[in-house]
């Protein structure tokens, strides 16, 4: 095995990505950081080698490029065997791939690492290109990352055979915003690109490494007058922002990273949007004869690309006055369909300056609404004045920043603290009116006449990645180094405990302790080294094995409520402070022997890794002796994309409301009738059960969540007891579906709906009951959004059995195949969101045949038409309720369906109106949004119908369904406290 002789640093960039790395010298503190230059395509058959590769892909068609015009130098070589979930071969990647999206719509991967951050859809799923036709093949965001990591490794093995890259000492860098989610899914993406020995790095802190190395010989002249300095990194996908304290020790500077910014997707896309519109907006007054006014989600996709071109070009020094941005037509238009349009010098920065950087107060605070922009389905910040949010970042960390200056701790907390020293990173900055603007504004927060220290960063698009090798450097004491362990402190949320003593936790709660309501315990305090593991040993809780616990965490990159950073094991109020919860642990824990459900005594143990993760786990306290007792990992969910109760701070998150104090009594009801002892009740006393339940629990309309899942796992312990009689069946049928409807948002549902879908191939017992095949495709309709794409498929083909009689179509009959009421079946049809396009066109294409010939019946037949009309509004929703986006029936194709919609008789037929609604409903993404032409047909047309308000705005403006039209939409009431991000 070759020895390590590199250490290397890796930017993955949102819009390049950047290799750099040093040979280790024989006498520490020689060495010389230099750039990789990586062979890449420039044109079909020619390659380059260049120190930027453009972090995009381009899935080309077939035929349209020839296989000759795709080598690599490594194309053959034994050195590419990365372990990615791609193959590089397939696609272009760099600097040809960028060209090329420029001129062909919808082929272009781009954003990855936004998208790796972006916790509303599955970042395992191959989703992009967002927007993208269906022909395209398409790429998870994991798997696009990790696509560029195993370039990276091939180019780079290819020019060191003799050392690969897996085995050199590797830093890849990431956003210092990045939560536990993104950081775990860019370890994954590098481990399937076969970098499985790896350190990460928060970009800003990489950005002071490589000041501090090319700096390292006058360090104490340089920063002689220093205390405080803030690193704004302004990237492709996001803004990056830090603290770190200077202080001299024995006449030598000691830093310390004692800040960071919350996560804000905010950067260079954002401002290649702003001049997008820009440019189409002119593009459409020049040459109105060429088309609509609003381009296509791939057409807007391939303006960007131009727009970030000239941008490029306009920002740079010596940059010329103007720069074109040209849009290229398509097919036979190719040349008679292009559009042009230039952009001044002046404009961009007055764009940008103004737009992203505006002259605000230092008292101003960032807008962090959820109604952000969102396009191609990312959702962007919904304030893009970044001055506004380095406002917030210094307010949120003024104590400690106070702390480095060396201020009066008893003056004002809310008295901005302002940095003396400031460094800049991004592409962005080497505009000079962006440099000032930023240290304009600072230097009047600042409110003295003395200027603010700016730091020479002399290659902001290599930076990064060079600061990567500056860190590993300095893990081996071959250069500076920058303390401050952990950005943030982690936080395990205790639940409420009624009792003064220590409690098991219960199967949906957490770890239980006797804390107050709305507090949490410090797992991992803010500054934190890595490799440390920390042992709550004061703190003693119940684990519960043998069946499955969840676990709430969140972090914190702030002081919290009290302004102090929080001890290990401290308890916290989660009401005061700036809190973000972090992915769900949920997992089914069993002993070595494998014995069954039984509470055991743990500890909590924390770390932060070498990778820069959090790393948890329980271990089982000593009972009398010194061997360490079991350990258990906990992991987080990383796939969930189901939509649930919001996350996004504090004031969302809802505790689980108290179980009503005669809940042990409907157990025992529930037990009556199901359990496992053998009794003869009567068929009037099964059909009671639920209005039993009532008498004890009050109406079930008014069930909350906690209630409804702890009811669905008495029922679920009692399933057997369900065949006994056709009225067994019946109820236990409709109060499972009914407990565990919607199928998610609460925590162990995914563990629930494992539990439940083995019972979905054994059927009924009672399969000649009519009112038991309708109770079970009920049940099957309520939970449908917690199955996954394979259930929901199996849940189709018996739908496609119970709606056509023809065998010839559908095959035989399946043995278990339950009967279902044509209505029952229809609306579990629409309920499936997960399926494939082309089954939800096809299911939608036939319910429109049937809306076309009930309505040119009788009005006897109106009510058909309305059920249809429904199940037809669910299947061309833009925006469902627990499906993918990307899975959404294309706008060209819901467009042909609402022309018969509209020719529909609404004043006969109420549901035409809603269903127009909520096929026409604006999400801002235009890869699902209809022409605006055809939006503002649609709202004249509900507006002369006298409809609910509210289906107006959700047809012109951006915004979440209110509980009537949940409701409706859902076909029946949501549980009360669970709340929909739609």
């Amino acid at each position: 095995m070759a020895m390590r002789q590199y250490v290397v640093g890796i930017d993955l960039g949102t819009t390049n990505t950047v290799v750099a790395y040093a040979e280790l010298a024989a006498q520490p503190g020689l060495e010389n950081i230099r750039l990789f230059d990586m062979e890449q395509l420039v044109a079909p058959g020619e390659v380059k080698a260049s120190t930027l590769l453009p972090s995009v892909r381009y899935h080309a068609a077939q035929g349209e490029l020839a296989a000759g015009e795709l080598q690599l130098p490594w194309t053959q070589s034994a050195a590419n065997n990365a372990k990615s979930e791609t193959d590089i071969q397939q696609i272009v990647i760099g600097h040809l791939a960028r060209t090329l999206g420029a001129q062909v719509p919808g082929r272009l991967v781009v954003s990855a690492k936004s998208w790796l951050s972006h916790m509303g859809v599955d970042r395992l799923a191959p989703i992009l290109p967002w927007g993208a036709d269906a022909e395209v093949g398409k790429v998870s965001p994991m798997a696009a990352s990790a696509s560029y990591l195993a370039y990276v490794r091939a180019a780079w093995n290819w020019h060191f055979p003799n050392n690969p890259l897996e085995q050199q000492d590797v830093v890849l860098t990431v956003p210092a915003s990045f939560d536990e989610g993104a950081r775990a899914l860019t370890v994954e993406a590098a481990h399937s690109a076969g970098l499985t020995k790896l350190r990460l790095l928060e970009e800003p802190q990489a950005v002071f490494y490589d000041w501090l190395f090319r700096h390292r010989n006058t360090l104490t002249e340089e920063l002689a007058h220093t205390r405080l300095v803030l690193v704004c990194d302004v990237g492709g996908g996001t803004t990056d922002l830090s603290l770190i304290k200077v202080a001299l020790r024995d006449g030598q500077p000691s830093l310390t990273r004692i800040g960071v910014g919350n996560h804000l997707m905010l950067g260079g896309d954002n401002m290649d949007l702003a001049l997008a519109h820009l440019a189409e907006a002119r593009m459409a007054e020049s040459a109105p004869e060429l088309g609509a006014t609003r381009l296509s989600a791939g057409k807007l996709s391939q303006l960007m690309v131009r727009c970030r071109t000239a941008k490029e070009i306009l920002l740079a020094a010596q940059a010329p006055e103007r720069a074109p941005v040209t849009l290229l037509g398509a097919g036979a238009k190719l040349i008679k369909g292009v559009r042009s349009v230039v952009l001044t010098r002046d404009e961009v920065e007055r764009i940008i300056v103004d737009g992203f950087f505006p002259m605000v107060t230092g008292t101003e605070h960032s807008n962090r609404s959820r109604g952000g922009i969102v396009e191609f389905g990312l959702p962007y910040a919904s304030d893009p004045a970044i001055t506004r949010h380095i406002a917030s970042f210094l307010r949120q960390h003024a104590t400690a920043a106070r702390e480095a200056v060396g201020g009066d701790a008893s003056s004002d907390e809310k008295q901005l603290v302002l940095p003396d020293t400031l460094l800049l990173n991004g592409g962005v900055f080497r505009a000079d009116a962006l440099v000032r603007r930023l240290t304009d504004t600072l230097q009047n927060w600042s409110g003295t006449q003395v200027p603010i220290n700016l730091l020479h960063n002399d290659n902001p698009e290599v930076a990064v990645a060079r600061g990567g090798v500056a860190y590993a450097l300095a893990i081996q004491g071959r250069a500076p180094g920058i303390g401050g362990g952990s950005a943030r402190s982690y936080f395990l949320v205790l639940e409420q405990s009624d009792k003064q003593h220590r409690q098991p936790a219960s199967q949906d709660g957490d770890l239980t302790d006797n804390a107050a309501p709305r507090r949490a315990i410090c797992i991992l305090p803010r500054g934190s080294e890595p490799g440390r593991e920390i042992l709550l040993t004061d703190r003693t809780f119940a684990l519960r094995v043998g069946q499955p616990v969840q676990f709430h965490l969140m972090s914190s990159n702030a002081e919290t409520g009290n302004q102090s950073p929080p001890r290990a094991g401290e308890l916290i109020d989660l009401s005061h402070g700036n809190f973000v919860r972090l992915p769900p642990i949920a997992m089914a824990l069993q002993t070595e022997s494998g014995s069954g459900r039984q509470d055991i005594l743990v500890h909590i143990a924390t770390s932060l890794t070498e990778f820069g993760t959090l790393e948890l786990h329980c271990v089982e306290a000593a009972q009398g002796s010194d061997q360490p007792g079991q350990r258990w990992l906990l992991e987080f969910q990383l796939r969930s994309a189901s939509p649930g109760p919001s996350s996004d701070d504090v004031a969302d998150f809802k505790k689980e409301a108290a179980l009503p104090p005669h809940f042990n009594q409907a157990v025992e009801k529930i037990e009556r009738i199901f359990g496992a002892r053998t009794r003869q009740i009567a068929p009037k006393e099964v059909k009671q059960l639920r209005l039993q339940l009532e008498q004890l629990l009050g109406s079930r309309e008014h069930w909350q969540t906690p209630l409804l899942r702890h009811l669905f796992d008495a029922l679920l312990a009692r399933a057997r007891g369900r065949r006994r009689s056709a009225e067994h069946e019946r109820v236990w049928l409709n109060l499972a579906g009914y407990c565990l409807r919607p199928g998610f948002g609460a925590p162990l549902d995914a563990w629930r709906i494992e539990q439940l879908w083995p019972l979905f191939e054994y059927g009924v017992q009672h399969d000649k009951d009519s009112q038991v095949g309708a109770e079970w495709w009920t049940l099957w309709r309520r939970v449908a959004g917690g199955l996954d794409q394979q259930a929901q498929l199996r849940l189709l083909d018996d739908f496609a059995f119970n709606l056509q009689n023809d065998e010839a179509k559908t095959g035989p009959r399946p043995t278990n195949l339950v009967k279902g009421s044509h209505d029952e079946t229809l609306r579990l049809g629409a309920s499936l969101e997960r399926i494939p396009q082309d089954y939800k066109i096809e299911i939608g294409t036939w319910l429109l045949g049937n809306i076309q010939t009930s309505a040119a019946a009788s009005p006897q037949h109106d009510i058909q038409t309305s059920r249809y009309l429904w199940a037809l509004a669910r299947i061309g929703a833009r925006q469902p309720f627990h499906g993918n986006t990307h899975d959404i029936v294309p706008p060209d194709v819901v467009t042909d369906w609402l022309e018969t919609i509209l020719a529909l008789d609404w004043k006969r037929m109420k549901l035409a109106a809603f269903a127009a609604a909520h096929i026409a409903r604006m999400t801002g993404d235009r890869a699902r949004d209809l022409p605006p032409a055809l939006r503002e047909q649609i709202i004249q047309r509900l507006k002369a119908n006298a409809v609910a308000p509210s289906w107006i705005v959700m047809v012109s403006q951006i915004v979440q369904l209110d509980a009537a039209d949940e409701q409706r939409m859902f076909g029946e009431s949501l549980p009360p406290g669970l709340k929909l991000i739609a």
